[in-house]
């Protein structure tokens, strides 16, 4: 579910707005003028999503590099950067 307030929300209901992103862990949309303006979100999540965006990038190089020949990754080193992926995520989620 899409949590869209006010852009007069954040300072008005800072405390709201601060317990809507550290309880659902999803991002506050924020709007002014009736439109899209700002994202907020929990530092927690934010971590956990560049994680998650820069896995997903180093794991279509890898396929891409795959597919056309070229390998820079053997399975071991895969692997390594998915156990050290999948630490990062579950750290983020311990803070």
């Amino acid at each position: 579910m899409l949590n869209i307030k006010p852009s007069a929300a954040i300072r008005n209901n800072y405390n709201e707005i601060v317990e809507i992103c550290k309880t659902t862990g999803e991002p506050v949309y924020l709007t002014k003028n009736g439109e899209g303006d700002l994202v907020v979100m929990d530092i927690a999540a934010f971590t956990k999503r560049e994680s998650m965006l820069k896995l997903r990038e180093n794991l279509i190089s890898a396929e891409e590099d795959r597919l056309s020949g070229r390998t820079r990754y053997s399975i071991d080193d895969v692997s390594l950067m998915m156990k050290s992926a999948v630490k990062e995520v579950l750290d983020g989620k311990r803070q």
